[in-house]
């Protein structure tokens, strides 16, 4: 019985050495890899496109302020916000009793200088007569020399006055004219078709000419919208008029709206202030940097009229696209060298990595496109991480 007892235990024990040496050699030999201790991307197709970001406002193709050029009172506005409006259309009249006096003064003093003219006419017949009549005698001896000067001298003044008045008669007419268009300006029309957008003066109330340009409504065109995309310098020299070019508003961040890149203006809006502050940052010895902007022009059609005044845009100015290309992360390339190759660290399946040359087409910063060197599914380094702070986060 001892004996089995003891046979029993030596099996056993050798039993537990065995398990013990497999459990040794799987661990040395058929472990799995350790993990990885990088961040890792990888190879795809994707639709890949590289643009330019802009900030854009929307306003109509053409907004124009109708303004008075007579001075007076409102007296009746034609038009209401919204309403739609044809050009030479009637949309307010100022009260035009000044300029009526004006201009029946005016044609009055032109009835008068032709009055005048009449009667020197007149004068001027009498005038001739009495000239030939002492042309004649003065031949007979019949009269003497001083009467015929005298009646000579009448003729020429008589002819001199009729030219003066003429004169006259010719400034009478222009202020005539002068008062008849300041008569018109009463009646203020709408230069272009389109919608009444703003009502800055309301009926009854006195605008003033002489001082400034007061404005009575703002008409604009709608059915087209121009969006004003700000282009930073640093992307301005990548960007030519023909470009595509899609936007989103806040309204609806879904819906793109497509257009083609109209202009690009050669100077920014800041050149419009520096004559006014060249002299005062010379003067103070200061200046600031301030990032400078050039404007896009595209225009885009708004038949439902969604798109409004003023409002926000996304700009994307569309440089290049690439259909269903093989992409890689951005952050996976390396330093470029000589050739235009990038290197790329590619993950292996025992998760060792090797360095490969690989051509880069298209790039936007975030995905770049393979054109050699990568295969879908291979997976690619794209960041390294520390153990130690990966460590230090888990705990």
């Amino acid at each position: 019985m001892k004996k089995s007892r003891s046979k029993f235990k030596r099996y056993a024990l050798i039993a537990v050495v065995v398990l013990l040496g497999a459990y040794a050699l799987r661990a040395m030999f058929f472990s799995a890899p350790p993990p990885p201790t990088f961040a890792v991307g990888e190879v795809s197709r994707a639709n890949l496109e590289d643009s330019v970001l802009a900030s854009g406002t929307i306003d109509a193709i053409e907004r124009v302020s109708v303004g008075a050029q007579a001075t007076g009172q409102l007296k009746s506005l034609k038009v209401a916000l919204g309403d739609r409006v044809k050009k030479g259309q009637l949309v307010a009249e100022i009260d035009d009793l000044t300029q009526q006096n004006e201009l029946r003064n005016a044609e009055a003093a032109l009835q008068t200088r032709r009055a005048e003219r009449a009667a020197k006419v007149a004068t001027l017949k009498q005038a001739e007569l009495a000239f030939k009549r002492q042309r004649q005698m003065l031949a007979a001896d019949a009269s003497s020399r001083e009467a015929y000067e005298t009646a000579e001298a009448t003729l020429a003044v008589t002819r001199a006055e009729i030219a003066s008045l003429d004169a006259q008669i010719a400034q009478a007419e222009i202020q005539v004219d002068t008062a008849r268009v300041n008569l018109g300006y009463t009646r203020i029309v709408s230069p272009i078709d389109g919608m009444v957008v703003a009502v800055v003066t309301k009926e009854g109330q006195t605008v003033n000419s002489i001082q400034s340009a007061p404005t009575i409504i703002k008409v604009a065109q709608v059915d087209t919208m121009t969006i004003k995309a700000q282009i930073s310098e640093a992307d301005v020299t990548r960007v030519k008029a023909g470009l595509p070019v899609y936007f989103t508003i806040l309204g609806e961040p879904d819906q793109r709206y497509q257009a083609k890149l109209r202009a690009v203006e050669p100077a920014p809006d800041s050149i419009q202030k520096d004559d006014a502050t060249s002299s005062l940052t010379s003067s103070t010895g200061s200046s600031t940097t301030a990032a400078v902007y050039y404007n896009g022009l595209f225009d885009v059609p708004n038949p439902d009229e969604k798109l409004r005044i003023s409002m926000t845009a996304q700009v994307f100015i569309v440089l290049g696209e690439a259909k269903d290309a093989i992409v890689v992360p951005a952050s996976a390339l390396g330093k470029r060298g000589e050739d235009g190759r990038y290197a790329v660290r590619v993950v292996l399946k025992d998760n060792k990595t090797e360095v490969r040359q690989v051509k880069i087409g298209m790039n936007n910063n975030v995905q770049a496109q393979v054109l050699e060197g990568l295969e879908v599914g291979e997976r690619v380094v794209t960041a390294d991480s520390a153990p130690a702070a990966a460590a230090a986060r888990g705990a």
